[in-house]
């Protein structure tokens, strides 16, 4: 008898708003209809139901026995590093026997970056010239300089190859400079458009409060042209990223940084790189003449020729 795929896990953040709750749970069921040849159940962290803890326990029920969780999270923070797991833990001691493995969370993969794209796309005027326009993304920022630094490695992005005039980043809680100071620092910077873009998967309170805040710092500043973009949402872009998450989990092919590696990955403007054979660097210092056991140059731990 073949042993069934490992059932997939998703793992939300958790909000109090209903219908930003509602619609992760929408989000679970279309990959549950999507992926009928194995179980599929979400539960969140906190704020609201069901819990992570409900949706292993329906897992369990069904029969399985091994499962793969997907932190359905933006960028590796507190949640993703430490409560997630701590709660797989919990689930472990609870419901003896089951086994699972742990994804990455999604990050700055290039799918997302082309549902952004698409974002600002559809918030601007499509007479303004991309150059003219300043983008400031707004992620959900945290007490983790790493994941706040994931937002900015987003934003840079972002920028690059898509003839944006420049993509500045803010936070709307936790970290600086928060949305206001992020308006403010556009404005010094000379923008006179701007589009003030959601880093967040689903409407909620933090992304209602962004745009609340957008719309009275524009009252303000009627010298500038400000836009709010829509928040990522259910894309097939999200349910495949979630799905190539889930395939790494359970093959434990949980790569370095390579999704948004030039040599790997098409991105905008540098197409041309994409299965670049890696050289070592020439350094100054090595001649080729001294054997030490080691070289100066730096390669990359992995193939790019896929």
């Amino acid at each position: 008898m073949t042993t069934p795929p490992p059932a997939l896990l998703i793992a939300g953040h958790g909000t109090r708003d209903e219908a930003g709750a509602e619609a992760f749970r929408d989000f679970v069921r279309e990959l549950g209809r999507r992926h009928p040849e194995l179980p599929v159940a979400g539960g969140f962290i906190e704020l609201s139901p069901p819990p992570l803890g409900e949706a292993v326990a329906e897992l369990v029920e069904r029969g399985v026995r091994r499962f793969a969780a997907v932190p359905l999270m933006l960028v590796s923070a507190g949640h993703a590093k430490g409560d997630i797991p701590a709660a797989l833990s919990r689930e472990k001691e609870r419901h003896p026997g089951i086994s699972y493995t742990y994804g990455r969370p999604l990050g700055p993969h290039p799918a997302l970056l082309r549902v952004l794209e698409r974002r600002l796309a559809q918030a601007v005027d499509p007479s303004w010239d991309p150059s003219e326009v300043t983008v400031l993304l707004v992620g959900r920022g945290s007490t983790d300089p790493d994941a706040n630094a994931e937002v900015f490695k987003a934003a840079r992005l972002l920028w690059e190859g898509r003839g944006y005039g420049a993509v500045e980043t803010a936070f709307v809680s936790l970290a600086k400079p928060d949305v206001p100071g992020g308006l403010d620092r556009c404005a010094r910077l000379g923008a006179r458009r701007v589009v003030v873009l959601p880093y967040f998967l689903f409407t909620g309170i933090l992304p209602d409060r962004v745009r609340h805040q957008t719309e009275e710092w524009a009252a303000a500043h009627p010298e500038t042209e400000v836009r709010s973009a829509d928040v990522i949402g259910p894309e097939p872009e999200l349910l495949d990223l979630v799905w190539e998450r889930y395939e790494e989990a359970v093959k434990g092919d949980l790569r370095m940084n390579c999704d948004s590696c030039v040599y790997r990955i098409a991105l905008p403007g540098f197409e041309d790189k994409v299965g670049l054979p890696q050289q070592p660097h020439f350094h100054p210092d090595d001649d080729g003449h001294h054997h030490h056991g080691h070289h100066h140059g730096h390669g990359h731990a992995h193939s790019h020729a896929h």
